[in-house]
């Protein structure tokens, strides 16, 4: 009988899927995925390029990270409520007691968020860019598509 060695992505690589996929959620770079896993840069493109589920592992991670993180900005820009406990240990008597308390806190939408959010999502009506043509002494200016005359 006669025994065929697993390949490198079959023992090292592909076991650690949920790894990779945590490793490119937390923004690391291809090559260092490839070193975590011990293969070499140009052998890591050559497994992405020939095994679709490590392609879409590597892909499902970034995407994920993506999602939160432009989540996160919205929820940031508009402001959001949280609920925050506090522990409270209180002696009475010579006798400690926890109190837990919840409390309703408010973070207030972020000017800077919001200015980010517009100038990517509405650029056109958002940008700092503003064109400027000189023609014989008469000036015009195009502010957001708008043509306008200084005479």
């Amino acid at each position: 009988m006669i025994e065929i060695a697993k390949s490198k992505y079959k023992t090292d690589v592909e076991p650690r899927f949920i790894e990779i996929e945590a490793w490119k959620r937390d923004g690391l770079t291809d090559e260092q995925i490839a070193k975590n896993l011990g293969i070499a840069y140009s052998t890591f493109r050559e497994y992405k390029n020939k095994y679709s589920a490590f392609s879409a592992v590597l892909k499902k991670g970034k995407e994920v990270a993506d999602i939160e993180v432009e989540n996160a900005l919205f929820k940031r820009a508009i402001g959001y409520k949280y609920k925050e406990v506090i522990k409270e240990v209180k002696e009475i008597d010579g006798k400690k007691t926890t109190y837990v308390k919840e409390v309703i806190k408010e973070m207030p939408g972020d000017v800077g968020a919001q200015i980010f959010w517009l100038k990517n999502r509405k650029s056109s009506k958002w940008r700092d860019k503003q064109d400027m043509d000189i023609e014989d002494n008469n000036v015009s200016i195009t502010i957001n598509g708008v043509k306008r005359n200084g005479n």
